[in-house]
């Protein structure tokens, strides 16, 4: 009954499925503008406790949460260019609609499959631009797209170096020197010093200290890992 009714139902045209198809990008582009803000809300949370450890010379902790930042970062450039590709395939659909009213019907743009093809790669769209790939297959936009598996993996050749960098900056603006004055010896030893506990005197306070420290760096990990999902 269901294919009857399917083959009764008029076919949407051109116009219809590019009104369609467009809305649909604008409302996750949104999405992504959304994610964009709420990263870069908790990643100042997370800059803020880099801070405090670094102050309290924990740097164990600090090089932890700039590993986080360097990764949200990286999270928030990809979906940027998410975005920039999201735009594109709706340039280039309103291209394909305007030969369309010549042609009669919608033709195959290389273009599109390959940004489609390329946004189904990305951890955040893949689900989506399956969809969207389905859809214009179907319309004779793009041909039928293989599946290959989301690309999830996170650029680490240089993000040792971005780590660094992220901690430096916050050395600088406490102890007011820049990663260059700083000898590379001494850098390097702090960061990879353990943190400075405190004498006997003080000593289940310090233990107390670390343990708050310790499960109030895993929220902030948590949170912000939760947002970049």
């Amino acid at each position: 009954m269901e294919k009857v009714i399917n083959i009764l139902k008029p076919k949407p045209n051109p116009q219809q499925l590019l009104r369609d198809w467009q809305r649909r990008l604008r409302q996750e582009c949104r999405n992504i503008e959304r994610q964009i803000r709420d990263i870069q809300r908790e990643e100042k949370n997370v800059q803020k406790a880099i801070k405090e450890a670094a102050k309290r010379n924990d740097m164990g902790s600090a090089k932890a949460l700039a590993k986080e930042l360097v990764r949200s970062k990286k999270t928030i450039n990809r979906l940027y260019e998410n975005k920039a590709q999201l735009n594109s395939i709706s340039m280039h659909l309103g291209e394909s609609v305007a030969i369309a009213r010549t042609v009669g019907h919608l033709s195959k743009s290389a273009e599109v499959m390959k940004l489609v093809n390329n946004l189904m790669k990305a951890p955040e769209m893949a689900v989506t631009m399956q969809e969207f790939s389905k859809e214009m297959t179907k319309a004779g936009v793009i041909e039928e797209i293989v599946y290959d598996a989301v690309d999830s993996a996170l650029d680490s050749e240089d993000i040792e170096d971005e780590i660094e960098e992220e901690v430096d900056k916050v050395l600088t603006e406490i102890a007011g020197e820049t990663a260059a004055e700083l000898p590379e010896a001494i850098r390097k030893q702090k960061l990879k010093q353990p943190e400075q506990r405190v004498g006997a005197s003080g000593g289940e306070e310090a233990i107390v200290e670390g343990v708050d420290d310790e499960e109030e760096m895993e929220e902030i990990r948590a949170r912000l890992a939760k947002v970049r999902s």
